[in-house]
């Protein structure tokens, strides 16, 4: 009973993977529409999409593994970090997966993953509605700080390379 609750889990799970890597591929998509220059969708780009399903698969593997080892830090390290643990060995192992990797567009890959993240914190509005309205003020310079610092780095890096 257990073994097939595990293996149900993981089909779930990898079903999951395949639908973000689907939408990774229609943004890809939809990008070469607007932009024909832009990165395009290649047999690399499918191998790319299933190396990266197989290291997220893998690391939520051993992070299930890990959590019935009685080291507390390995227990509760996040299923992320185990992906990108996973990711960091395979690419430091073979430069075929940072060559199939790199086949997938960036900003595909980036724009499901903020859509997520989206999802996930509109689940928490009420509580973020709860919280005093200083920390409205508290974002607004977070996001200032920010932009400013990047362009302040962006600025530098282009000075020192001459391309001012």
């Amino acid at each position: 009973m257990q073994n097939e609750t595990l293996s149900r889990k993981y089909i779930k799970l990898g079903l999951i993977l395949v639908l973000s890597l689907a939408l990774i591929l229609f943004t890809q998509e939809v990008k070469l529409w607007k932009n024909p220059a832009s990165t395009p969708i290649t047999s690399d780009t499918l191998i790319g999409l299933v190396v990266l399903w197989l290291f997220a698969f893998l690391g939520i593997i051993i992070s299930d593994v890990m959590k019935k080892v009685p080291v507390g830090f390995l227990r509760n390290f996040p299923v992320l970090g185990w992906v990108s643990l996973v990711s960091l060995i395979f690419c430091l192992m073979s430069n075929f997966f940072v060559n199939a990797i790199a086949a997938v567009d960036f900003l595909s890959i980036t724009t499901p993953i903020l859509a997520f993240a989206g999802i996930s914190v509109a689940d928490h509005l009420v509580d973020l509605s709860k919280t005093s309205w200083k920390i409205g003020i508290v974002a607004v310079f977070v996001f200032i700080g920010t932009y400013l610092g990047s362009a302040i780095l962006s600025q530098f890096g282009l000075w020192v390379t001459g391309s001012l």
